[in-house]
């Protein structure tokens, strides 16, 4: 429960949820870019297991996802948290939600490619920066991140 609301940690499985899931990566990850709908998803989508907090009405509020590159190395991808509801804790049990995923299956890293302004948070959950990544559309740098867990 965050400021009085509870909240639902699930996986989308309707189509209506995965829908839903879907809106808000692209609202926060590429609507601001002018980047269209179709560029939210890449190759990996079909290998990950995605992940969102909803309140009880089953609004994503906090989405992530994890795939893992080998049996020891999983990544995390397409955090996002609706901007109403940022600062309160969801990116972190977004985050500690897929950690706990990724120690079930028994993987012992994580990486990922935080956005610049996002690198403070995950270095505050334990993640170290590696070195510089990339830069999507030519504005936002990345950071190759890991934790070993």
């Amino acid at each position: 429960m965050i400021d009085g609301k509870i909240l639902i940690v699930s996986t989308p499985q309707t189509s209506e949820e995965i829908e839903r899931y879907y809106d808000l990566r692209w609202r926060i990850l590429r609507a601001p870019w002018d980047q269209p709908r179709k560029a939210i998803s890449d190759e990996l989508e079909n290998d990950s297991i995605p992940l969102m907090v909803c309140e009880v009405d089953g609004i994503p509020i906090g989405v992530g996802r994890v795939n893992f590159n080998s049996a020891e190395e999983a990544q995390i991808h397409s955090m996002a948290v609706e901007k109403d509801w940022r600062g309160k804790g969801i990116g972190s049990i977004v985050l500690k939600e897929l950690e706990k995923i990724v120690t079930e299956k028994g993987a012992k890293k994580i990486i990922l490619h935080a956005r610049d302004n996002a690198v403070a948070f995950y270095e505050e959950h334990g993640y170290k920066i590696v070195k510089e990544s990339y830069t999507l559309f030519g504005v936002i740098p990345h950071f190759l991140m890991e934790k070993i867990v």
